[in-house]
């Protein structure tokens, strides 16, 4: 109650911290969390507008996204157990106090996106445990201190503008790149500079203009869902981006994807249409894109999507020690309409919308909704993409055995190798399995359902409905282009399997 005191004296913020109450650890007290011992070990007030006092069994201080304003302060350095320190996007200035180099067990470090001046101080080094340090977006000067490249813990540098002549920032994958190729994480420094996509141009009409700048979000809105992308948030990894769960101000929940400018075209005007184009597709059974930010200073584009939190087809595949439940045969056949509906819509041009060929389809870009409605994701992200950072996510796909044999021959994508990635994902969802060999299809070939149909169904699916469907996923996987079905027909054969299916229940 006496830090409230000096925190809240007129009781407007923490009402939940009541005098009345015996234990500040029974849930009741807003922001707080305690040890086993009863300790307070955790104070989270995020937009609440005031500075904090010390306790010392804390591990954790976040009070990131507030108005604080003044020096940071030295006491700081007695809250010897802290782990996480987030004073990012505030209004602190003046120096970084060197006495922060003596919290021996600080692991995060965040001070980015203040009013902070002078030099890093050299005590920093001393953090051996550190792997998080973002210092950008300050008035910082002077050279950055050289045992900071002795930090082997160090996984994330964001050091900054300070550094550099122009007003731009190290983008998250290029730090990855310097310290793959560096022994030290701060040597060969590079920038992005000059990339400003969305800024007004005189090649798009002021329609498309309108429609872009209705999708857009700023780089706060995206820094301050992702907790300024903290690593609890981090979803998942790939070569070429990194995918964040967000919760927008609205409270709905987000997935964020993070993409270096290195990894975008770099014909500027071809990025934007690739921009348009994925802004224009709507389909139920597409991942809607919700908005998009590139930030010049960051040097990275982020594409914000709805959540969904079942995961992904290949997920729904692995039902081990009851972690998931068997998909039943009618969530399987439904599962494999709604794919076939959403490549449909792709290859068709109906409204105006340009064919679009998806092609890296395969079980991990499928998401299963609470509703087991499958949604394809990442369609026409290859727009945005600078061509080698496609060809490197083939591999995958490759190696997976979702890849058209015509591939390695002509190098070129059609809608015939998207039907045959899903003629591939048929067998997955029929077989329960994630990859696919030449038995499953031969049982297929002649109806030997003990071969190609998940044994995990105990025998609880039609027959007749097997059959076809594999004869569908065989005629989908066919070795020629010309003689695999194009997914109109497709979609007319799943429907009459689905029809008839329900005359005869």
């Amino acid at each position: 109650m006496t830090i409230k005191a000096s925190l809240d004296p007129q009781n407007l913020i923490l009402s939940s911290w009541s005098p009345n109450a015996t234990d500040p650890c029974n849930a009741s007290f807003e922001g707080i969390a305690c040890n086993e011992h009863g300790q307070v070990v955790n104070i989270s007030l995020q937009e609440k507008g005031f500075l904090i006092g010390q306790l010392k069994s804390l591990s954790g201080l976040y009070l990131h996204f507030n108005k604080l304003h003044g020096f940071v302060p030295k006491e700081l350095s007695n809250l010897t157990e802290l782990t996480d320190l987030y004073l990012n996007v505030n209004n602190l200035s003046g120096d970084i106090p060197p006495e922060i180099g003596d919290m021996s067990n600080l692991q995060v470090l965040q001070l980015c996106y203040n009013r902070l001046t002078g030099n890093i101080p050299t005590q920093l080094g001393s953090l051996k445990k550190l792997n998080v340090l973002a210092l950008q977006s300050n008035q910082l000067s002077g050279a950055i201190p050289a045992n900071l490249g002795e930090m082997e813990m160090l996984t994330s540098k964001k050091i900054g503008n300070a550094f550099d002549s122009g007003d731009s920032r190290l983008s998250t994958d290029q730090t990855k790149e310097v310290c793959r190729r560096s022994s030290s994480p701060l040597m060969s420094l590079e920038y992005s500079n000059g990339w400003d996509p969305l800024a007004k141009r005189n090649d798009i009409n002021s329609f498309s203009q309108e429609v872009l700048e209705s999708y857009m979000f700023n780089l706060d809105e995206v820094e301050s869902a992702t907790q300024y992308f903290s690593e609890t948030n981090l979803l998942g990894k790939s070569s070429f981006s990194a995918i964040y769960k967000g919760i927008l101000r609205d409270g709905s929940i987000v997935a964020i994807k993070c993409i270096s400018k290195i990894s975008c075209k770099t014909d500027e005007t071809e990025f934007l249409k690739g921009l348009k184009l994925l802004t224009s597709l709507k389909h139920e059974n597409l991942l809607r894109l919700r908005g998009f930010c590139c930030s010049k200073d960051r040097g990275e584009c982020f594409l914000i999507y709805d959540f969904v939190p079942n995961g992904n087809l290949l997920q729904c595949f692995d039902v081990k020690e009851g972690k998931r439940k068997v998909l039943d045969w009618p969530a399987r056949k439904s599962i494999i309409r709604g794919i076939a509906k959403g490549i449909e819509y792709l290859h068709g041009n109906k409204n105006g919308k340009p064919t679009l060929v998806h092609r890296n389809i395969s079980a991990e870009k499928i998401l299963i909704d609470q509703n087991y409605n499958p949604l394809l994701s990442d369609s026409g992200l290859h727009k945005l993409l600078a061509d080698d950072i496609v060809f490197s996510t083939l591999k995958g796909s490759a190696a997976m055995g979702y890849l058209a044999p015509e591939y390695t021959t002509t190098g070129r994508f059609t809608e015939k190798s998207d039907v045959y990635a899903f003629g591939m994902i048929i067998f997955q969802i029929l077989s329960g399995k994630s990859r696919i060999t030449q038995l499953n299809c031969h049982g297929a070939e002649i109806s030997r359902f003990e071969d190609f149909i998940d044994v995990n169904l105990d025998g609880k699916f039609k027959e007749s409905e097997a059959a076809r469907l594999g004869e569908v996923a065989l005629l989908c996987t066919h070795e020629s282009p010309n003689q695999r079905p194009d997914i109109g027909t497709v979609m007319q054969e799943l429907d009459d399997i689905i029809s008839n299916s329900c005359l005869n229940s």
